[in-house]
């Protein structure tokens, strides 16, 4: 550490390459902060002897060159001239519209295709199930009650091809009941969507191209994820509703307000999502760097897994800066950064409850039972 004093005295003195003598006592003057000027031989031995070094005095050309990048800085951070945007390479762009190939190939935005499916066994807000799939015990009973404090008040509304409406509800007043009237459709619905992303993958070059056994571990962990990100489009932040072709899922708050839902982590995740106002580039691009990513469990090559997930990762960062007005949207990149890690989160927990419900009252499809490792008992 030096003062901007001696600092200057020592890069004058080397750049002026001059041989200096000690006029007083032969090398020993004592330098402090009033004597400093006083022997120019003295107080260059003693930078010397500081720690300072002559081939770190940098040259004209770079003190220029380090004014100028300094210069440029400061007017970028008052924005009064646009930051330097590189565009896509062309790498860059055959990654993404590969993706969306892919997406527009196996994403049925409209559900016109989602067919076969079963609804709860009744219609309005007084259900009555089939015995065989009752809460028969206290001890049964007791489960569903603690699973169902992550529920919230929950409606499907349905179109026929014939033009009629169909309502069904769930509510928290019979939370075991009510929760396994609806869990057959729910998991067609997963089912069909799972079909989808897992085709999805299989489009995709770079993914087709790993060790099947990569590839089943990599859709194993992803699958849920990637179902979140495609539903997300369809999540209509207004009415708090999933607009699926003919088919509205949405919750119903009894207080009135948002505040209570948005404490449900899935919401409050879509809600916030939709909130950046992303491109559909950008969805492909969180798909695909969540699907690549090499700690997934039973990956073997993660290296080369991890070098995949970070050419999506720059490309989506090199998307933004080259499509998205900067300085606006400069921090776009880091939220959605952000908002990938929280799907972890919430897909750890997802899995957690569908075990756990499962444990009670069976109701996977083989395809399901297959992605979330369910064991046949």
């Amino acid at each position: 550490m030096t003062c901007e004093g001696c600092k200057g005295f020592f890069r004058r003195v080397i750049k002026r390459n001059v041989r200096l003598r000690c006029p007083f006592r032969k090398g020993a003057c004592e330098i402090t902060q009033k004597t400093r000027r006083q022997c120019q031989a003295c107080r260059l031995r003693k930078c010397l002897d500081s720690g300072m070094k002559k081939e770190m005095i940098m040259s004209d050309a770079a003190v220029e060159q380090r004014r100028a990048l300094i210069k440029r800085k400061k007017t970028e951070q008052l924005g009064t001239q646009a930051p330097e945007v590189k565009g896509l390479t062309e790498e860059q762009q055959k990654m993404i519209l590969e993706l969306m190939d892919a997406q527009m190939k196996t994403f049925d935005t409209t559900f016109s295709h989602f067919k076969n499916f079963r609804l709860p066994g009744v219609q309005g807000s007084d259900p009555e199930l089939p015995k065989s799939i009752a809460v028969n015990s206290e001890e049964e009973a007791a489960k569903w009650n603690n699973i169902s404090k992550e529920f919230c008040p929950f409606s499907l509304r349905l179109q026929g091809e014939d033009g009629t409406i169909r309502n069904y509800k769930y509510s928290a007043d019979r939370p075991g009941k009510e929760i396994i009237s609806l869990l057959p459709h729910m998991a067609d619905l997963s089912t069909y969507m799972f079909k989808g992303i897992i085709n999805f993958a299989k489009v995709i070059s770079y993914f087709r191209e790993l060790p099947i056994e990569d590839q089943i571990s990599l859709l194993k962990g992803a699958t849920f994820e990637l179902c979140i990100l495609r539903f997300n489009t369809m999540f209509n932040a207004e009415t708090g509703s999933w607009e699926c072709g003919r088919f509205s899922y949405y919750f119903e708050d009894p207080a009135g307000g948002l505040q209570q839902l948005l404490l449900k982590p899935v919401l409050k995740f879509h809600y916030m999502l939709k909130k950046l106002q992303l491109h559909n580039e950008e969805y492909v691009l969180m798909q695909a760097i969540s699907l690549f990513s090499p700690d997934r469990p039973g990956v073997v090559q993660r290296c080369v897994v991890d070098q995949l997930q970070e050419r999506f990762t720059m490309t989506l960062k090199a998307y933004i800066e080259c499509k998205r007005p900067q300085p606006e949207y400069r921090f776009l990149f880091l939220k959605i950064i952000a908002m990938l890690t929280e799907l972890r989160s919430i897909n750890a927990q997802h899995t957690k409850r569908v075990l756990q419900i499962e444990d009670i009252h069976p109701f996977a499809t083989p395809l399901m039972r297959e992605l979330y490792n369910i064991m046949d008992s």
